[in-house]
């Protein structure tokens, strides 16, 4: 399970779901689009948002906490 959350993994992850369906347009962009209009009501789209957005959220995380043990000077796992 560790070797899920690995950069070489979670990049391509984030990338692919973050923006699928490439056509006509990524349902992140629509969903975020429709979040920011106050049209975002329906629970299918809500769940939708959610399930695009999470591999985004989880590298973000990732990448903050590396960034910090970094310039705290730990390195961990």
């Amino acid at each position: 399970m560790k070797h899920l959350m690995t950069y070489p993994v979670l990049i391509p992850l984030a990338l692919i779901l973050g923006m699928a369906p490439f056509l006509p347009e990524p349902h992140l962009v629509e969903k975020i689009r429709m979040l920011s209009a106050g049209t975002l009501s329906r629970p299918i789209d809500i769940f939708d948002l959610f399930w695009h957005a999470w591999p985004l959220a989880l590298l973000g995380f990732k990448a903050g906490r590396d960034l910090g043990r970094r310039v705290s000077g730990r390195r961990g796992q």
